[in-house]
């Protein structure tokens, strides 16, 4: 991301995400705010708490102990963001005395923070806490307009006027042109997928549930045509998405292909922002 800083003027700079629970939040706070310092307040922090098993076992830390990890590292990550003098942190995890970090962010009071959740109680919290919202690639546009209309209601609910903009959905994209190419996008996807899962299950398989069919793998990608690509985005706009994250599993030239051939179709509409 810095070298991209470096090479760009506007581009908003994105994580999505990082996993705090597995960093030291000070060491994060300071890298972070360089960022945003070279970028001239670029940076958009995207956090996530982790959800795979194999991925926390592998840094030997408990799962169990993430929701409590994330909160608390996010805790000290704003401290650091927003304090002029030094301060102290005495939490379960984490104890830090007179720290100072330095740089400051470029934004101010802190960059904005997007947060991944999914299920109805995480989306509650990112409304609770007035941060914005990331949505899974995977999640059907179903799931996508129920979480969206949730999140809307339960920041309105506080008193805040909902922005279409700070929920942003991410979706995998692929423009190809035969059935065949079609085909293979969609095997590389699956094979992707279950990599994932078997990152994610547990031993005891009390997390059964977060694996989803090959039909509900490909239902959520953006793979296709152009045309069937652009019917895809409008259901997603449909569902109440204006903000739409790429993640390119055919590289720069499907993006090329998107930007040339998918994107004038929305060139006049007042929503879906592709980023």
């Amino acid at each position: 991301l810095t070298f991209i800083a470096a090479r760009t003027k506007t581009l908003r700079l994105g994580t999505a995400v990082i996993v705090l629970p597995w960093h030291n939040p000070v060491l994060l706070a300071e890298q972070a705010a360089t960022l945003d310092l070279l970028s001239q307040g670029r940076l958009d922090f995207g956090i996530g708490m982790g959800y795979r098993y194999r991925e926390f076992a592998g840094f030997c830390m408990p799962m169990e102990e993430a929701a409590e990890r994330f909160d608390e590292s996010l805790a000290v990550i704003l401290k650091a963001w927003t304090s002029d003098a030094p301060w102290s942190h005495r939490g379960k995890y984490w104890q830090f005395e007179e720290v100072v970090v330095e740089p400051p962010t470029a934004q101010k009071p802190h960059p904005p923070l997007w947060m991944g959740a999914g299920s109805p109680e995480s989306i509650t919290k990112v409304a609770e806490q007035g941060h914005q919202l990331l949505l899974d690639q995977y999640a059907s546009i179903e799931e996508i307009g129920e979480r969206i209309a949730l999140f809307k209601s339960e920041v309105e609910k506080r008193g805040r006027a909902f922005d279409p903009m700070s929920v942003a959905v991410t979706r995998s994209i692929d423009v190809v042109g035969t059935p065949a190419e079609l085909q293979k996008a969609f095997e590389t996807r699956i094979a992707a997928r279950r990599r994932i899962d078997r990152l994610t299950l547990r031993p005891d398989g009390t997390n059964q549930k977060r694996v989803i069919s090959d039909e509900a793998i490909c239902a959520g990608a953006l793979y296709g045509t152009p045309d069937a690509i652009a019917v895809k985005l409008e259901a997603l706009r449909e569902a109440g998405a204006e903000y739409v994250l790429l993640n390119s599993a055919g590289g720069p030239p499907s993006l090329r292909r998107f930007a040339r051939e998918v994107r004038p179709t929305f060139a006049d509409a007042s929503t879906l922002e592709p980023a």
